[in-house]
Protein backbone atom coordinates (compact mmCIF):
# COMPACT_ATOMS: atom_id res chain seq x y z
CA UNK A 1 0.00 0.00 0.00
CA UNK A 2 1.73 3.59 -1.20
CA UNK A 3 0.91 6.92 0.24
CA UNK A 4 -1.65 7.77 -2.36
CA UNK A 5 -3.80 4.80 -1.09
CA UNK A 6 -3.46 5.90 2.38
CA UNK A 7 -4.13 9.59 1.93
CA UNK A 8 -7.42 9.19 -0.19
CA UNK A 9 -8.76 6.29 1.94
CA UNK A 10 -8.08 9.11 5.10
CA UNK A 11 -9.82 11.72 2.51
CA UNK A 12 -12.95 9.59 1.98
CA UNK A 13 -12.93 9.01 6.15
CA UNK A 14 -12.79 12.06 7.30
CA UNK A 15 -15.11 13.67 4.41
CA UNK A 16 -17.64 11.47 5.64
CA UNK A 17 -17.34 11.84 9.47
CA UNK A 18 -17.66 16.13 8.45
CA UNK A 19 -20.33 15.82 6.28
CA UNK A 20 -21.79 13.50 9.15
CA UNK A 21 -21.52 16.75 11.78
CA UNK A 22 -23.07 18.60 8.73
CA UNK A 23 -26.00 16.40 8.90
CA UNK A 24 -26.34 16.56 12.80
CA UNK A 25 -26.03 20.15 12.50
CA UNK A 26 -26.31 21.96 9.09
CA UNK A 27 -29.00 20.10 7.86
CA UNK A 28 -30.97 19.73 11.27
CA UNK A 29 -30.96 23.13 11.33
CA UNK A 30 -32.97 23.17 8.00
CA UNK A 31 -35.34 20.58 9.52
CA UNK A 32 -35.92 22.40 12.72
CA UNK A 33 -38.37 25.17 11.29
CA UNK A 34 -40.59 22.32 9.79
CA UNK A 35 -40.11 19.74 12.95
CA UNK A 36 -40.48 22.78 15.07
CA UNK A 37 -43.79 23.92 13.97
CA UNK A 38 -45.23 20.30 13.60
CA UNK A 39 -46.16 20.67 9.98
CA UNK A 40 -45.20 17.03 9.01
CA UNK A 41 -44.86 13.82 11.27
CA UNK A 42 -40.50 13.29 11.54
CA UNK A 43 -40.62 10.23 9.16
CA UNK A 44 -41.76 12.98 6.42
CA UNK A 45 -39.73 15.26 7.27
CA UNK A 46 -36.96 12.40 6.81
CA UNK A 47 -38.18 11.42 3.41
CA UNK A 48 -37.76 14.98 2.34
CA UNK A 49 -34.58 15.46 3.83
CA UNK A 50 -33.24 12.10 2.04
CA UNK A 51 -34.78 12.54 -1.39
CA UNK A 52 -34.33 16.76 -1.67
CA UNK A 53 -30.46 16.74 -0.34
CA UNK A 54 -29.37 14.10 -3.27
CA UNK A 55 -31.58 16.23 -5.89
CA UNK A 56 -29.65 19.46 -4.70
CA UNK A 57 -26.50 18.18 -4.18
CA UNK A 58 -26.28 16.65 -8.13
CA UNK A 59 -28.47 19.04 -9.62
CA UNK A 60 -27.47 22.01 -8.48
CA UNK A 61 -24.25 22.57 -6.87
CA UNK A 62 -21.39 22.79 -9.30
CA UNK A 63 -20.04 26.01 -8.96
CA UNK A 64 -19.91 26.76 -5.33
CA UNK A 65 -18.16 23.49 -5.46
CA UNK A 66 -15.35 24.84 -7.84
CA UNK A 67 -15.15 28.04 -5.64
CA UNK A 68 -14.37 26.30 -2.73
CA UNK A 69 -12.18 24.16 -5.03
CA UNK A 70 -9.73 27.26 -6.34
CA UNK A 71 -11.41 30.15 -5.31
CA UNK A 72 -9.87 30.36 -1.58
CA UNK A 73 -6.41 30.01 -1.89
CA UNK A 74 -4.32 30.41 -4.71
CA UNK A 75 -3.22 26.64 -5.15
CA UNK A 76 -0.37 27.33 -8.30
CA UNK A 77 2.32 28.15 -5.29
CA UNK A 78 2.06 24.20 -4.73
CA UNK A 79 1.90 22.89 -8.30
CA UNK A 80 5.44 21.38 -7.57
CA UNK A 81 4.40 20.20 -3.86
CA UNK A 82 1.42 18.88 -4.32
CA UNK A 83 1.80 16.30 -0.82
CA UNK A 84 1.42 20.03 0.95
CA UNK A 85 -1.87 20.70 -0.89
CA UNK A 86 -2.91 17.07 0.49
CA UNK A 87 -1.76 17.32 4.01
CA UNK A 88 -3.17 20.87 3.88
CA UNK A 89 -7.03 19.29 2.84
CA UNK A 90 -6.36 16.60 5.39
CA UNK A 91 -6.10 18.84 8.08
CA UNK A 92 -9.19 21.17 6.42
CA UNK A 93 -11.11 18.09 6.72
CA UNK A 94 -9.97 17.32 10.15
CA UNK A 95 -10.72 20.44 11.97
CA UNK A 96 -13.82 20.51 10.33
CA UNK A 97 -14.98 17.11 11.66
CA UNK A 98 -13.92 18.11 14.65
CA UNK A 99 -15.48 21.22 15.21
CA UNK A 100 -19.01 20.40 13.70
CA UNK A 101 -19.36 17.35 15.92
CA UNK A 102 -18.34 19.49 18.92
CA UNK A 103 -20.92 21.75 17.88
CA UNK A 104 -23.64 19.16 17.49
CA UNK A 105 -22.93 17.79 21.05
CA UNK A 106 -23.92 21.36 22.41
CA UNK A 107 -26.78 21.82 20.21
CA UNK A 108 -25.47 25.23 18.89
CA UNK A 109 -25.52 25.92 15.07
CA UNK A 110 -22.91 26.54 13.50
CA UNK A 111 -22.36 26.97 9.96
CA UNK A 112 -20.24 24.49 7.78
CA UNK A 113 -19.54 27.50 5.08
CA UNK A 114 -17.96 29.68 8.12
CA UNK A 115 -15.58 26.86 9.34
CA UNK A 116 -14.47 25.49 5.68
CA UNK A 117 -13.74 28.88 4.70
CA UNK A 118 -11.78 29.74 7.76
CA UNK A 119 -9.92 26.16 7.73
CA UNK A 120 -8.56 27.25 4.19
CA UNK A 121 -7.70 30.19 5.15
CA UNK A 122 -5.59 29.20 8.24
CA UNK A 123 -3.56 26.86 6.18
CA UNK A 124 -2.78 29.07 3.04
CA UNK A 125 -1.57 31.45 5.84
CA UNK A 126 0.59 28.82 7.90
CA UNK A 127 2.11 27.08 4.98
CA UNK A 128 2.41 29.57 2.11
CA UNK A 129 1.83 33.07 3.39
CA UNK A 130 -0.78 36.22 3.61
CA UNK A 131 -0.41 36.74 0.30
CA UNK A 132 -1.72 33.30 -1.15
CA UNK A 133 -4.75 33.85 0.31
CA UNK A 134 -7.74 34.97 -2.25
CA UNK A 135 -9.06 38.20 -0.29
CA UNK A 136 -11.48 39.23 -3.22
CA UNK A 137 -13.06 35.86 -2.99
CA UNK A 138 -12.73 35.65 0.59
CA UNK A 139 -14.28 39.01 0.81
CA UNK A 140 -17.23 38.32 -1.25
CA UNK A 141 -18.30 35.03 0.95
CA UNK A 142 -18.02 36.95 4.29
CA UNK A 143 -19.85 39.91 3.10
CA UNK A 144 -22.40 37.08 2.14
CA UNK A 145 -22.50 35.79 5.51
CA UNK A 146 -23.56 38.84 6.95
CA UNK A 147 -26.19 40.10 4.23
CA UNK A 148 -27.89 36.51 3.80
CA UNK A 149 -29.08 36.22 6.95
CA UNK A 150 -30.33 40.14 6.52
CA UNK A 151 -32.13 39.96 3.87
CA UNK A 152 -33.93 36.43 4.36
CA UNK A 153 -34.70 38.01 7.93
CA UNK A 154 -36.14 41.26 6.15
CA UNK A 155 -37.82 38.84 3.74
CA UNK A 156 -39.24 36.69 6.13
CA UNK A 157 -40.59 39.18 8.38
CA UNK A 158 -41.98 41.03 4.79
CA UNK A 159 -43.45 37.05 4.21
CA UNK A 160 -45.19 36.88 7.63
CA UNK A 161 -46.82 40.54 7.66
CA UNK A 162 -48.14 39.64 4.57
CA UNK A 163 -50.16 37.02 5.80
CA UNK A 164 -51.33 38.45 8.98
CA UNK A 165 -52.34 41.38 6.86
CA UNK A 166 -54.00 39.13 4.18
CA UNK A 167 -55.68 36.15 6.08
CA UNK A 168 -55.34 36.37 9.64
CA UNK A 169 -56.74 39.77 10.15
CA UNK A 170 -59.74 39.49 7.97
CA UNK A 171 -63.48 39.04 9.08
CA UNK A 172 -62.95 35.11 7.56
CA UNK A 173 -59.17 33.82 7.47
CA UNK A 174 -60.12 30.86 5.89
CA UNK A 175 -62.34 32.11 2.95
CA UNK A 176 -58.68 34.40 2.26
CA UNK A 177 -56.54 31.96 3.00
CA UNK A 178 -58.15 30.03 -0.45
CA UNK A 179 -57.36 32.83 -2.28
CA UNK A 180 -53.79 33.90 -1.28
CA UNK A 181 -52.53 30.40 -0.98
CA UNK A 182 -52.11 29.60 -4.74
CA UNK A 183 -49.47 32.67 -4.83
CA UNK A 184 -47.74 31.12 -2.14
CA UNK A 185 -47.39 27.87 -3.80
CA UNK A 186 -46.66 29.22 -7.12
CA UNK A 187 -43.55 31.54 -4.79
CA UNK A 188 -42.61 27.89 -3.74
CA UNK A 189 -42.63 26.41 -6.95
CA UNK A 190 -40.88 29.27 -8.70
CA UNK A 191 -37.48 29.12 -5.91
CA UNK A 192 -37.61 24.90 -7.06
CA UNK A 193 -38.03 25.40 -10.66
CA UNK A 194 -35.72 28.05 -10.94
CA UNK A 195 -32.68 26.45 -9.96
CA UNK A 196 -33.49 22.64 -11.22
CA UNK A 197 -34.35 24.61 -14.94
CA UNK A 198 -31.00 27.24 -14.72
CA UNK A 199 -28.33 24.72 -13.10
CA UNK A 200 -30.00 21.67 -13.08
CA UNK A 201 -30.39 21.07 -16.60
CA UNK A 202 -27.08 21.50 -17.29
CA UNK A 203 -25.95 18.25 -15.52
CA UNK A 204 -28.06 16.76 -18.58
CA UNK A 205 -26.10 18.81 -21.12
CA UNK A 206 -29.35 20.20 -22.01
CA UNK A 207 -29.22 23.81 -22.81
CA UNK A 208 -32.01 26.34 -23.44
CA UNK A 209 -32.33 30.06 -24.40
CA UNK A 210 -33.08 32.34 -21.67
CA UNK A 211 -36.87 32.55 -23.24
CA UNK A 212 -36.95 28.47 -22.70
CA UNK A 213 -35.77 28.52 -19.60
CA UNK A 214 -38.19 31.12 -18.33
CA UNK A 215 -41.18 29.59 -20.15
CA UNK A 216 -40.08 26.19 -18.41
CA UNK A 217 -40.29 27.62 -15.29
CA UNK A 218 -43.18 29.19 -15.47
CA UNK A 219 -44.66 25.99 -16.35
CA UNK A 220 -42.79 24.19 -13.76
CA UNK A 221 -44.18 26.73 -11.25
CA UNK A 222 -47.53 26.20 -12.05
CA UNK A 223 -47.46 22.51 -12.22
CA UNK A 224 -45.87 22.76 -8.43
CA UNK A 225 -48.54 25.71 -7.38
CA UNK A 226 -51.45 23.09 -9.18
CA UNK A 227 -50.12 19.63 -6.78
CA UNK A 228 -50.40 21.74 -3.57
CA UNK A 229 -54.09 23.05 -4.00
CA UNK A 230 -54.70 19.40 -4.72
CA UNK A 231 -52.78 18.42 -1.15
CA UNK A 232 -54.87 21.13 0.08
CA UNK A 233 -58.32 19.99 -1.08
CA UNK A 234 -57.78 16.63 0.79
CA UNK A 235 -57.68 17.97 3.94
CA UNK A 236 -61.62 17.93 5.61
CA UNK A 237 -63.07 21.07 6.73
CA UNK A 238 -66.30 20.94 9.39
CA UNK A 239 -68.89 23.30 8.53
CA UNK A 240 -69.93 26.18 10.52
CA UNK A 241 -66.60 26.64 12.05
CA UNK A 242 -66.39 29.45 14.52
CA UNK A 243 -63.45 31.75 14.19
CA UNK A 244 -60.71 29.86 16.30
CA UNK A 245 -61.18 27.01 14.46
CA UNK A 246 -60.31 28.95 11.29
CA UNK A 247 -57.40 29.70 12.33
CA UNK A 248 -56.68 25.97 13.38
CA UNK A 249 -57.80 24.93 9.79
CA UNK A 250 -55.61 27.57 7.92
CA UNK A 251 -52.71 26.74 9.70
CA UNK A 252 -53.07 23.32 8.49
CA UNK A 253 -53.15 24.40 4.83
CA UNK A 254 -50.06 26.04 5.84
CA UNK A 255 -48.18 23.04 6.88
CA UNK A 256 -48.89 21.79 3.37
CA UNK A 257 -46.92 25.01 2.08
CA UNK A 258 -44.47 23.84 4.65
CA UNK A 259 -44.26 20.79 3.43
CA UNK A 260 -43.17 21.86 0.45
CA UNK A 261 -41.11 25.18 1.22
CA UNK A 262 -38.96 22.10 3.11
CA UNK A 263 -38.34 20.57 -0.12
CA UNK A 264 -37.03 23.94 -1.53
CA UNK A 265 -34.88 24.44 1.63
CA UNK A 266 -33.43 21.18 2.07
CA UNK A 267 -33.01 21.32 -2.06
CA UNK A 268 -30.77 24.59 -2.05
CA UNK A 269 -28.91 23.23 1.35
CA UNK A 270 -27.93 20.38 -0.92
CA UNK A 271 -27.25 22.82 -3.72
CA UNK A 272 -24.84 24.79 -1.58
CA UNK A 273 -23.49 22.89 1.58
CA UNK A 274 -23.09 19.43 0.64
CA UNK A 275 -21.39 20.63 -2.86
CA UNK A 276 -19.01 22.91 -0.29
CA UNK A 277 -17.95 19.93 2.01
CA UNK A 278 -17.02 17.67 -0.60
CA UNK A 279 -14.48 20.36 -2.33
CA UNK A 280 -11.26 19.65 -0.16
CA UNK A 281 -12.08 15.52 -0.99
CA UNK A 282 -12.54 16.54 -4.46
CA UNK A 283 -8.81 18.61 -4.46
CA UNK A 284 -7.25 15.69 -2.90
CA UNK A 285 -8.77 13.03 -5.07
CA UNK A 286 -8.09 15.82 -8.10
CA UNK A 287 -4.43 15.83 -6.79
CA UNK A 288 -3.67 11.65 -6.45
CA UNK A 289 -5.65 10.46 -9.29
CA UNK A 290 -5.57 13.10 -12.25
CA UNK A 291 -1.51 14.04 -11.53
CA UNK A 292 -0.17 16.95 -13.77
CA UNK A 293 -3.78 18.12 -14.38
CA UNK A 294 -5.24 21.59 -13.74
CA UNK A 295 -6.80 21.53 -9.84
CA UNK A 296 -10.19 22.65 -10.94
CA UNK A 297 -10.82 20.05 -13.62
CA UNK A 298 -14.47 20.04 -12.73
CA UNK A 299 -14.93 15.83 -13.63
CA UNK A 300 -14.33 13.97 -10.59
CA UNK A 301 -16.94 11.35 -9.81
CA UNK A 302 -20.14 11.65 -9.00
CA UNK A 303 -19.45 8.82 -5.87
CA UNK A 304 -17.65 12.20 -4.19
CA UNK A 305 -20.99 13.92 -3.97
CA UNK A 306 -22.77 10.87 -2.93
CA UNK A 307 -20.76 10.10 -0.18
CA UNK A 308 -21.28 13.85 1.21
CA UNK A 309 -25.41 13.61 0.61
CA UNK A 310 -24.97 9.57 2.62
CA UNK A 311 -22.59 11.75 5.54
CA UNK A 312 -25.06 14.33 5.32
CA UNK A 313 -28.20 11.98 5.89
CA UNK A 314 -26.67 9.87 8.54
CA UNK A 315 -25.64 13.02 10.70
CA UNK A 316 -28.99 14.17 10.59
CA UNK A 317 -31.06 10.89 11.31
CA UNK A 318 -28.50 9.68 14.06
CA UNK A 319 -28.15 13.01 15.81
CA UNK A 320 -29.61 15.70 14.64
CA UNK A 321 -32.00 16.22 18.01
CA UNK A 322 -30.14 18.76 19.79
CA UNK A 323 -30.04 21.28 16.73
CA UNK A 324 -33.36 21.07 15.75
CA UNK A 325 -34.97 22.07 19.55
CA UNK A 326 -32.45 24.69 19.90
CA UNK A 327 -33.59 26.39 16.46
CA UNK A 328 -36.95 24.78 16.04
CA UNK A 329 -38.19 26.09 19.30
CA UNK A 330 -36.06 27.77 21.33
CA UNK A 331 -35.33 30.83 19.43
CA UNK A 332 -39.27 31.76 18.93
CA UNK A 333 -42.36 29.51 19.02
CA UNK A 334 -43.23 28.73 15.55
CA UNK A 335 -46.46 27.20 13.86
CA UNK A 336 -46.67 26.49 10.40
CA UNK A 337 -47.35 29.87 8.97
CA UNK A 338 -44.41 31.47 11.08
CA UNK A 339 -41.51 28.14 10.04
CA UNK A 340 -43.00 28.46 6.03
CA UNK A 341 -42.42 32.34 6.02
CA UNK A 342 -38.92 31.54 7.81
CA UNK A 343 -38.08 28.63 5.47
CA UNK A 344 -39.47 30.14 2.15
CA UNK A 345 -37.62 33.19 2.97
CA UNK A 346 -34.28 31.07 3.58
CA UNK A 347 -34.18 28.97 0.71
CA UNK A 348 -34.37 32.14 -1.65
CA UNK A 349 -31.75 33.43 -0.13
CA UNK A 350 -29.53 30.30 -0.30
CA UNK A 351 -30.86 29.38 -3.75
CA UNK A 352 -29.93 33.07 -5.31
CA UNK A 353 -26.51 33.01 -3.61
CA UNK A 354 -26.18 29.14 -5.18
CA UNK A 355 -26.72 30.36 -8.16
CA UNK A 356 -24.30 33.36 -8.63
CA UNK A 357 -21.68 30.30 -7.48
CA UNK A 358 -21.42 32.14 -4.09
CA UNK A 359 -21.14 30.11 -0.77
CA UNK A 360 -23.46 31.38 1.59
CA UNK A 361 -24.35 29.62 5.47
CA UNK A 362 -27.84 27.66 5.05
CA UNK A 363 -27.45 27.97 8.93
CA UNK A 364 -27.07 31.85 8.90
CA UNK A 365 -30.08 32.22 6.32
CA UNK A 366 -32.37 30.14 8.35
CA UNK A 367 -31.45 31.67 11.95
CA UNK A 368 -31.97 35.10 10.35
CA UNK A 369 -35.20 34.36 8.94
CA UNK A 370 -36.29 32.45 12.19
CA UNK A 371 -35.70 36.34 13.45
CA UNK A 372 -37.25 38.16 11.35
CA UNK A 373 -40.60 35.46 12.00
CA UNK A 374 -40.06 36.40 15.31
CA UNK A 375 -39.81 40.26 15.38
CA UNK A 376 -42.45 40.42 13.24
CA UNK A 377 -44.45 39.49 16.77
CA UNK A 378 -42.26 42.07 18.61
CA UNK A 379 -38.73 41.43 20.25
CA UNK A 380 -40.51 39.76 23.46
CA UNK A 381 -41.36 36.75 21.03
CA UNK A 382 -37.76 36.16 20.49
CA UNK A 383 -35.41 34.10 23.35
CA UNK A 384 -32.42 36.41 23.80
CA UNK A 385 -30.11 34.09 25.55
CA UNK A 386 -30.35 31.27 22.71
CA UNK A 387 -29.71 34.10 20.25
CA UNK A 388 -26.43 35.21 21.92
CA UNK A 389 -25.19 31.79 22.33
CA UNK A 390 -26.03 30.89 18.60
CA UNK A 391 -24.02 34.38 17.53
CA UNK A 392 -21.27 33.59 20.09
CA UNK A 393 -20.73 30.57 17.83
CA UNK A 394 -20.97 32.02 14.53
CA UNK A 395 -17.87 34.50 15.77
CA UNK A 396 -16.10 31.74 17.18
CA UNK A 397 -16.00 29.56 14.31
CA UNK A 398 -13.79 31.55 12.19
CA UNK A 399 -11.26 31.22 14.49
CA UNK A 400 -11.45 28.05 15.78
CA UNK A 401 -11.60 26.31 12.76
CA UNK A 402 -8.50 27.74 12.06
CA UNK A 403 -6.56 26.96 14.88
CA UNK A 404 -7.45 23.49 14.82
CA UNK A 405 -6.66 23.58 11.10
CA UNK A 406 -2.87 24.85 11.40
CA UNK A 407 -3.09 22.11 15.04
CA UNK A 408 -4.53 19.35 12.29
CA UNK A 409 -2.04 20.06 9.56
CA UNK A 410 1.27 20.39 11.45
CA UNK A 411 0.23 16.64 13.14
CA UNK A 412 -0.65 15.24 9.78
CA UNK A 413 2.33 17.02 8.05
CA UNK A 414 4.54 15.49 11.05
CA UNK A 415 3.06 11.99 10.97
CA UNK A 416 3.64 11.76 6.78
CA UNK A 417 6.18 14.34 5.93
Amino acid sequence: MDYSTIFLGLAIVLCFLMTWGVGANDLANVMSTTMGSKAITPRQAMLIALIFEFAGAFFGGTGVTETMRDGIINTTQLAQEPMILIEGMLGVLLACTIWMNLASYFGVPVSITNALVGSMVGFGCVELGYDAIQWNQVSHIAIGWVTSPIISGVTAYALIFSIQQVIFVKADPLEKAKQYIPIYLFLIGSILSFITVFKGLNHFDISLSLKQNIIVTLVSSIFITFVGMLFIKKIPEKPNMKRREKFIQVEKYFAVLMAMTACAMVFAHGSNDVALAVGPLSVVYSLLVNVNQPIAASDYPAWIILLGCTGVVCGLLMYGRKVIETVGSSITALTPSRAFAATLAAATSVVVATSLGIPVSATQTLVGAVLGVGLARGIGALNLIVIRNIFTSWILTLPAASILTIISYKLIHATFG
